[in-house]
Parts: structure tokens; sequence; C-alpha cells
């Protein structure tokens, strides 16, 4: 198999972010000369100009990795296992993050969508799910999109499912992962019920269906009868300094009516 030389990479890396060399000289303090020189393979590029291409060009770390060491250099960035004792601080942060949370869902994701860490408010979502879905690893998109899944109770299921399969196009769109492809390919295949072709719910314009304005497009699902109403938010770590940290997502179901603000704290007592 022919590696790919650190020039080639980085105009592939550059044209999928639609930059000239032009641009991207004037953003990394060089010349368009010399960046044509490293993509051609006619100059090879110092391990500080890797990382500052690598900067303004947005790559994952996991890649500028794959950039540092196709051009002959040692990778910069570790990759570190979630369970390994150098990551304990975090597990930590994230356990007292999602409990403090509680009773509202909370979860951890790693790039493919690999539930990490979850709290009880996702325990509760998750009751009468097929038990193969529930199988670890557990992945969120077919936790949610499977037809034995959450979809059935899913009352918006064709808004949130676009909404999640953009979001899943926009990462495709930024990171190279055959893994999260063929995720997508797979999640996307998924039927949609009957149910969901005749009467769905629209969910845009009302929370829960009870005359309350939502501020962004909500998660209207059903547990034990009642309609619970939920607004996504999703935080990444700030800037960084190992792969499987820069992979993680944190995501947080914020109640967006008061009915499921009331309905989570009675379980919760």
């Amino acid at each position: 198999m022919t590696t790919a030389s650190v020039g080639a990479l980085l105009r592939a890396w550059r044209e999928r972010r639609g930059v000239s060399q032009l641009e991207l000289a004037g953003r990394a303090d060089s010349s368009s000369r010399h960046i044509s020189f490293v993509e051609t393979g006619r100059s090879r590029p110092s391990e500080e100009m890797v990382l500052r291409l690598a900067e303004h060009l947005d790559v994952p770390v996991r890649d500028r990795n794959a950039l540092l060491v196709a051009a002959g250099y040692a990778p910069r960035y570790a990759h570190t296992p979630l369970d390994a004792p150098a990551m304990g601080a975090l597990r930590e942060g994230i356990e007292r993050l999602l409990t403090g949370y509680e009773p509202y869902p909370a979860l951890v994701v790693d790039g493919t969508y690999t539930v990490v860490a979850a709290n009880r408010g996702i325990a509760m979502l998750l009751d009468g799910i097929d038990e193969d879905l529930l199988e670890p690893p557990l992945n969120a998109m077919r936790l949610t999109l499977h037809p034995r899944g959450l979809a059935p109770r899913i009352r918006n299921l064709r808004q949130w499912r676009g909404h999640l399969l953009e979001q899943m196009e926009r990462q495709m769109a930024l990171v190279r992962s055959e893994p999260l492809r063929a995720l997508y390919e797979e999640v996307a295949a998924y039927p949609v019920a009957p149910r969901d072709e005749k009467g769905e719910d629209a969910g845009g314009a009302e929370a829960g269906g009870q005359g309350y304005p939502c501020f962004a497009l909500p998660l209207r699902i059903e547990h034990g009868g009642q309609l619970l109403s939920f607004v996504s938010s999703v935080s990444t770590f700030n800037t960084p300094l190992d792969v499987t940290v820069a992979e993680l997502a944190i995501e947080t179901f914020l109640p967006a009516d008061p009915a499921t603000v009331k309905y989570l704290h009675s379980l919760g007592s």
C-alpha cells in the first residue's frame, strides 16, 4: 500500500476546506510559492510548519499526527485509552459532571458515537429498548434511530432523524473516518415507522404541544405515557492535546417545557 506524502495530504485538507494556496500562505505567515513546493514535494516542511498549516486548516488532532508521520516526524499527540491511569482525573470530572446534571439526561460519546459514559437520566430514556441494542459497546446513533430503539417513541422522528443525519454529514466533511461513514450509511438506511409517515408531530414551533415556545429543535419522546421535550447541547474540550480527548463530546439534554421538568424531578424523588 502506498503511503500518501505530506504534500498530498495537506493539499487534500486545503481543498476540503475550500482554501486557496495564497489564502493559506497568508494565514500561516508563509508564501504561496512555498505552499506549492510543499504540496508538490519539492520542499519538505519543518515540523513547526506542518503543525502551523494543520492548525490553520483545522485538521483534527488524529490527522495532525498522520501529517507529521508522513513528513518524517514523530507524532505529537498521544492517544491514551480512556481507562488508562493517566486519564483518571478526566474520568472523575466527566462522572461528576454527568451526575451533577441529573435528573436530566447527559452522556459522553467518542468520534463514532460510542457511548463512553452516561447518567441515570439517559438510563431512564432507554427503558424498554431491545436488549441487543444494549449490548456494549452502546452506540448513541443506533440507540436513537433503530426501529427497535428509541425511534418508535420519538414523536418528531423525521425532524430529529434529519437533524442527526445532518450532524453526521457535517462531521464527515471535517474528518476522514471510514467507521463514521459506515455508521452513517447504516443508520440512514433504517426504515421509518409507518406511524411517523402518517401524522408525525412537527414539534418545531411548540416544545411540548402545550403552548410553550421552543428556542431550538426539540427531541419529543414518550416515556411512561408522558410526552417529554428536550433541547440538546454538545460540548467538546478546548485545545485538546490527546487524540482520545479531542474526539470526546458531551451531550446534555435540557428540558424544553415545565411538564418535562416536573416529570423528571418526580422520577428522581
